[in-house]
């Protein structure tokens, strides 16, 4: 009585998703199919023989489908414990059948609500009622009952079914395990939804995370520490977690990091960009007509912190960009990019050894960023914030010196703003030729960052445009940037000594831009 013979099968489901050829499996191993409205229409249509759900209670759909399963002929052939003789005795009074399989996905709220221009009242018809009931019904009678509530499952299902006639306890309590967490998941967004039409403010009074195991990794940030990651539900941007991967061992802990670092440089610069990272800061990133040229200038920023480094991109990696990254002296751990041409893969996996071993991930399509909450764990709490993810709009930028920079600077700023606000605080870039050439990170005083960020450019810096994630506190830092040939900065402002900054500027000829707008990164 362990593993029940499986019988019977409810399917009711909104995604339909593999359902046609796991049906006909089951049908093939002898298990009859009952099932409602839209989803027995469309097994019915691949010629499957199904039962009807209104004929078996004698009870039909009604209030445009709200009302379907929610009956005890159905309930009670899912909540009937089969090694319970009252349980079974009340089955064969009331003419009820057993359903040891059900398979059940839940109306699609969440990417209801995810639209664009969503009515409230089209978000509560996508409130499923009957379903969760189903599911949570068959997860609590696990022992007798399977429950399948998404596609992914079907395959492990069928392969029992067709051999043993049954389903493993194991199994059956690793999809109760399973449905459990979607019902939560999805109630968890309804309530979310009601609570941000009702609380005052943009943040709900409570508030959860849905996340699903993707892998455990080999460790965490060091060999000591175990570590998994999990993606998002509900995140729908092409993004790291659900990447493909075309070769290499699979990602550490410190590589999901890098790379997410990576492809949020590249995705928001302009052109065809490449971004160089080491240890979860920019050591390199470049814009150019072609891939292949900006990542030759993003390399060249800082070629000895290059070494080792992951790499992003914002366009597909073509041969030309391929041939470039395999010059002997190079060593990359990792690519991130939107997608890679055949050839480029054949060129970036062969020998030397390091090459095929890189590991490569393709995201897709990298659609607009749009800004999102942002959770960072703290003892007993989390802290939310809004996304630092839009770009900042020039028309509250302000010219504060007397010089104005020329046309060819202003571009220059452009891209060494967009890049800063990536680095940790304080941040300070040196760039030229839309291309880092010297950067100043995390530092517990400003001056020492511009002071880092000089020293790695070196020559480099004469010409270049410096770009500060946050104001001046005193002109020092102005000095030593006119001193290395810094031709034009921008910065926040905001500093009690924003005029003596100003001044510093002014007597050194150097134009300055304050964008109103912070950018620290911690």
């Amino acid at each position: 009585m362990d593993n029940p013979t499986i019988r019977r099968a409810l399917i009711s489901v909104s995604d339909k998703l593999g359902l046609a050829g796991f049906a006909y499996g089951l049908s093939s191993a002898g298990v009859e199919i009952y099932s409602t409205g839209g989803t027995r229409k469309h097994l019915e249509s691949q010629g499957l023989r199904v039962h009807d759900v209104s004929d078996y209670t004698d009870f039909p759909e009604m209030m445009d489908g709200r009302l379907k399963t929610l009956h005890p002929k159905i309930f009670g052939g899912i909540l009937c414990r089969h090694d319970r003789p009252d349980d079974m005795g009340v089955i064969d009074e009331y003419d009820i059948v057993p359903f040891e399989l059900i398979v059940v996905n839940l109306y699609p709220f969440e990417a209801t609500i995810a639209r664009e221009g969503v009515t409230r009242d089209e978000a509560i018809e996508q409130i499923d009622i009957g379903g969760p009931s189903l599911v949570r019904a068959a997860a609590k009678n696990h022992k007798f009952v399977s429950i399948a509530t998404h596609p992914e499952q079907y395959s492990a299902i069928l392969e029992q079914v067709t051999n043993e006639g049954s389903t493993s306890l194991s199994l059956r309590r690793r999809l109760a395990a399973e449905a459990f967490a979607r019902t939560a998941a999805y109630d968890r967004a309804i309530a979310d939804y009601f609570c941000g039409e009702t609380t005052d403010g943009p943040f709900a009074p409570t508030t959860n995370i849905t996340l699903h195991r993707k892998a455990v990794l080999r460790y965490g940030e060091n060999p000591h520490q175990k570590a998994a990651v999990y993606s998002e539900v509900g995140a729908r941007h092409a993004s790291l977690v659900t990447a493909r991967q075309l070769n290499g061992k699979e990602l550490s802990y410190n590589n999901f990091l890098d790379l997410d670092s990576a492809l949020t440089i590249a995705r928001s610069l302009p052109g065809a960009a490449c971004s160089v990272i080491k240890h979860n800061n920019p050591c390199g990133a470049a814009s150019a007509e072609s891939l292949s040229s900006a990542a030759e200038k993003a390399m060249a920023g800082d070629p000895v912190s290059a070494f080792g480094s992951v790499i992003g991109f914002n366009r597909i990696v073509d041969v030309a960009t391929a041939e470039f990254l395999a010059t002997p002296g190079l060593f990359v751990e990792a690519i991130v990019a939107p997608d890679f041409e055949a050839a480029a893969v054949g060129v970036l996996t062969s020998k030397p050894k390091w090459r095929s071993n890189v590991r490569l991930m393709q995201v897709g399509r990298l659609d607009e960023v749009k800004p999102q909450r942002q959770y960072r764990h703290i003892d007993g709490g989390m802290l939310v914030q809004d996304s630092d993810a839009l770009p900042d709009p020039e028309t509250e930028w302000k010219v504060v010196t007397a010089a104005e920079p020329t046309d060819e600077q202003m571009a220059e700023l452009r891209f060494g703003w967009a890049v800063v606000r990536h680095v940790k605080s304080n941040a300070i870039t040196l760039s030229k030729d839309q291309s880092l050439c010297g950067v100043g990170a995390g530092q517990m005083s400003r001056v020492d960052s511009v002071e880092i960020a000089i020293r790695k450019a070196g020559d480099r810096a004469a010409g270049s445009v410096l770009s500060s994630d946050a104001f001046f506190p005193f002109p020092d830092s102005i000095y030593k940037a006119a001193e290395a040939g810094v031709a034009a900065i921008i910065q926040p402002g905001g500093s009690k000594n924003d005029n003596e900054v100003i001044a510093a500027c002014d007597e050194v000829g150097m134009p300055m831009i304050f964008t109103g707008r912070r950018h620290f990164k911690h």
